[in-house]
Formats: C-alpha cells, structure tokens, sequence
C-alpha cells in the first residue's frame, strides 16, 4: 500500500509534469490513492491553499520566467498555461505577480514565484491527538443542503450558518454540520438533526442516510470555529499519516455540535471520520 505522505507528493509530481495540460482533479487525486474529495481538503490543510490556487500560481510563476528570458508572445504563454484569452491571462498574471505580462519582458521586472510544494512529516513535541473508534449503527438525518465549490468552501460555508443561525423560523437546530462529496470538485454542506420518521419533511429540506460502520471520533474543546479547525488540521497533518490500522472509507465526515453555553471556551463539539481497517 502506497504510503500517505509519498500518495500525496506523487499528486503534486503529478501536477508539475502536466501544467501546460488540462488537469483533472479525479486524475490528480487518483495518485494520491485516495479520492477526489478527501484530496482537496487535505492537501488544502497540509499545504494552506487549494489545489486549484497552487497550480494557478504555479503556471503564473512559470509564466514569468518564459517571459522574462525569451522573446515569446503574450498570447503565446496565456495560450500555454490554459487560459481561454489575453485578457483573462493578463489580469491572472498582474494580480499575482502586480505588473503585466508585457511589464514583465522588461529587464529588472520584480516578480513572484511560488516553487513546487514537497509534503515532509515532520514529528515535533509529544503530542497526543484524542480519540475514539466506535461502531455506529446506520441513521438519518433531515437538514437543508447547499452545494459549494471545495476550493471557495471554507468561506462560503460559514456564511450559511450565519444565514441559518439568523432564521427565527428555522426547523432544524444544527446538530450536525456534514460534508458530502459531490462530483469530485463540488460539495453538498448539510446543515441537520436526526431524522423522525414520524415527522414529516418539509418543502425544501432533505433527508440523507449514512450507513453501518465504523468512525473515527476527535473530541473539540473550546470557542469556536478555532477549535474545530485546530483538531480538523491535527487529524489530516498528524493523525492520518502516522494511523496504520485505518484509513478512509466514505466520502463524507460529519461535524457533531452541542447546544450552546456560556463560556466559549467550554464548548464541546467532535469531528466523525468513517473509516476502516487496512
């Protein structure tokens, strides 16, 4: 089995070989050995931007560096490195590197570069991760669902629990916070409770069924959203990697939050992972 950390580098050689060429995240996350879905969050907590952001500004480095040394046209590189237009490529380039493409052939030019990542597991201290493997039985949940983009989620997924927080009339609490994958670069955030099959469910919501299995569970203690985000970059940086008995299994993982109280920094709240045994 090929290892996390080398899964992962081999994605990312994967990426450089092909940044003239149409990539694909299904293709990227294949070498990986891992899916679509569970990939882009990873690599965005391992490396601190998406997937999308790092080929972007890895073909504007390169960009500048083929511009800078050689008499090659504009149109030329924009063509090279996937953008549909000059003018998409120019305000591309200028926002990353803060002078033009033309600016760029000139001698003296200041640009950027961002150089290729490489993923290293580094062991620092002693700390300890808590945690808990249990057997869920299969259950349901009802809850209204929103699609996003993985690379923008981070973002826009606190805005719709704003929007729902804000709702007086709102019919579910929010135990649950769940991601679903979609179609590999899109995915579904359910906003939940557990579902009563007595009750009926009301126009706009939606029910969904996790199965039989079996999940990681990490406690969160503290304010939030830091101390779920705190764990959630513990759990793919430093647990996954060095888990030799699981890996992942479905791809969706849930938040699980408590009711509110007053002292922030009492909050509890857990991450569920579904996973299995290698």
């Amino acid at each position: 089995m090929i290892g996390w950390i080398e899964g992962i580098q081999n994605a990312i050689e994967y990426i450089e070989e092909n940044l003239t060429e149409e990539l694909n995240i299904k293709d990227i996350a294949e070498k990986a050995c891992v899916s679509a879905f569970h990939f882009q969050r990873i690599f965005n907590v391992l490396c601190g931007f998406t997937v999308g952001e790092y080929i972007r500004c890895r073909r504007l480095s390169i960009a500048a560096e083929e511009l800078s040394k050689s008499d090659v046209k504009v149109i030329d590189v924009a063509i090279k490195y996937g953008y549909d237009s000059p003018d998409s490529f120019t305000r591309a380039f200028t926002k990353f590197h803060g002078v033009s493409p033309s600016a760029a052939k000139l001698k003296g030019a200041k640009l950027k570069s961002l150089a290729p990542i490489r993923i290293k597991l580094t062991l620092e201290g002693g700390t300890m991760l808590e945690y808990k493997i249990v057997e869920k039985a299969q259950f349901t949940v009802m809850g209204k669902i929103r699609n996003f983009n993985i690379d923008t989620s981070y973002d826009e997924i606190p805005k719709f629990w704003q929007e729902h927080n804000e709702n007086e009339d709102r019919i579910v609490c929010g135990m649950y916070g769940i991601c679903m994958d979609s179609d590999g670069i899109r995915m579904d955030y359910m906003i939940a409770d557990n579902y009563l099959p007595w009750n009926e469910i009301p126009d706009g919501y939606e029910t969904r069924v996790f199965p039989a299995g079996t999940w990681a569970v990490f406690p969160c203690r503290g304010e939030l959203p830091k101390s779920l985000q705190d764990i959630n970059t513990k759990i793919w940086s430093e647990w996954l990697p060095s888990c030799k008995e699981y890996k992942l299994a479905g791809n969706y993982n849930i938040e699980m939050y408590t009711p509110p109280c007053d002292n922030p920094d009492d909050y509890y709240c857990e991450i569920w992972i579904p996973v299995e045994r290698v």
